[in-house]
């Protein structure tokens, strides 16, 4: 498995540019699609090449505002990982992690439930958490495989699109969305919340970490001492604080004022409390909106640091995750402009109308949307991208909007056990490679294929 995993990285990294280059070349490859597969239909005296064009620009602004609930999610979940009500956690969790078989048990286990409530939260947690693990070990020498714990902390990112922070779920649950006059406005009570996805979510919370213990109990483990040449960091922590002799001005004050940041975190969860008990829509869980969960995070981000000062320091340290979404999402936007207004997406969704069932249509989704995944490494995007093709043709074959919401959710997801993209946060905590974790992400995404497989056929 280790000479797969090696052979598959290599291969990646020889034929994948960067995503960005990856989104540029779709948008191109869309352009030309959409200039062989469709032709003008009103104006016949501009170019169709400058029509399309025009298209492109046309969408490249409509999804500003999802981006930015995107980039928020991401942000203010990551925000939370580093406060020290979860590092304490972490600290407490850690002391049962004292062999392999515990650690791996323990870190998948964990790592889902949090990936599930906020995938950014889950994405650094995981992350810290295996590093903790590791960091034990050396400290009592004691033996442990370091990359199946590595990877153990990465497999929320297979159940994140299934929480209550997945894009394409929240997002179809908000009014006004921008498929909303073709697939309406669908509750999380019938995405996250259906039958099927809370099945599929307790089956891989009991299935995965129980997998990973068994597995762990049957790979080599690494002594300390080898892990703590890997691990070891200089005496000087950036996050120490600095001794400051000059006298508190009355500006700082402001910024440090535990009483301003504790009334401004009350306002932002009192007002959300409040719409969430009167939510106008009276429509199961329809407060649960993208905005609604960001306003939330950003209220208990608040209360949990007491502080603007510190509050602001952790945004400026977990900006820097959301580069990607920002930069890529008016891409994918604008291949969905293409799509949509050239009338490309009636051509493809009428290709997989000819070529799929009732039955394999939300099969034909998952796979897809595993190899979009690839390409697209960011669920929103992929949303922006997919969504419009799934919803015609669910509608021309009069499927379930939801089901098929959760097909492309599920395949989303499952790759990123096979895509480095996301990994790369936590191999940077934990000074681990893709290489390396590779060999179990991939074990997990085996049995994550089968659960929701087998899911997507039943229900």
């Amino acid at each position: 498995m280790t000479t797969f995993s090696e052979s598959f990285i290599r291969t990646a990294r020889n034929m994948l540019p960067m995503p960005f280059t990856i989104a540029i070349l779709l948008t191109l490859v869309t352009m030309l699609l959409a200039l062989v597969l469709t032709g003008p239909v009103e104006d016949q005296s501009t170019p169709y090449f400058i029509q399309i064009l025009g298209f492109w620009e046309k969408g490249f602004w409509d999804l500003l505002s999802f981006a930015m609930q995107m980039m928020l999610m991401l942000v203010l979940g990551h925000v939370l990982a580093l406060t020290r009500p979860v590092d304490a956690l972490i600290q407490k969790l850690v002391r049962y992690c004292t062999d392999t078989p515990k650690a791996a048990f323990i870190v998948t286990f964990a790592t889902i439930i949090v990936a599930w409530l906020n995938w950014g939260l889950g994405l650094i947690f995981g992350a810290v958490l295996a590093r903790k693990v590791g960091d034990s070990a050396v400290k009592n020498n004691y033996r442990i495989n370091y990359p199946l714990i590595g990877a153990a902390g990465y497999v929320g990112l297979m159940i994140w699109h299934g929480g209550i922070s997945g894009s394409a779920p929240i997002k179809v649950a908000e009014q006004g969305h921008f498929l909303a006059d073709s697939m309406g406005v669908i509750p999380l009570s019938q995405t996250t919340f259906s039958v099927m996805n809370i099945i599929v979510t307790l089956v891989l919370l009991l299935l995965v970490p129980l997998a990973m213990n068994w597995l762990a109990r049957r790979v080599p483990e690494t002594p300390a001492e080898e892990l703590s040449s890997r691990l070891s960091t200089s005496a000087a922590s950036a996050n120490e604080k600095q001794t400051n002799n000059n006298p508190v001005t009355p500006a700082e004050k402001l910024d440090r004022s535990r009483g301003l940041a504790y009334l401004v975190a009350a306002m932002i969860l009192g007002i959300a409390i409040y719409n969430a008990m009167h939510t106008a829509s009276g429509v199961a869980l329809g407060f649960l909106t993208p905005n609604f969960i960001n306003f939330v995070l950003f209220g208990v981000g608040l209360l949990l640091y007491g502080n603007f000062k510190e509050y602001v320091a952790a945004i400026d340290e977990a900006i820097v995750g959301a580069a990607g979404i920002m930069i890529q999402f008016p891409l994918y936007a604008g291949i969905a402009g293409v799509m949509q207004y050239s009338g490309l997406i009636a051509v493809f969704s009428d290709f997989v109308v000819t070529y799929s069932n009732t039955v394999t249509f939300p099969l034909y989704t998952f796979v897809s949307a595993g190899v979009v995944n690839v390409f697209v490494p960011s669920g929103g995007g992929q949303w922006a991208v997919q969504g419009p093709i799934i919803v015609q043709a669910a509608s021309q074959m009069h499927l379930s909007f939801s089901k098929c919401v959760m097909a492309m959710a599920y395949g989303d997801q499952l790759t990123n056990m096979a895509q480095p993209f996301w990994a790369l946060p936590l191999l940077g905590i934990t000074k681990l490679t893709a290489q390396e974790i590779l060999p179990f992400t991939l074990f997990m995404m085996s049995i994550g294929f089968t659960v929701m497989a087998v899911a997507l056929l039943v229900f």
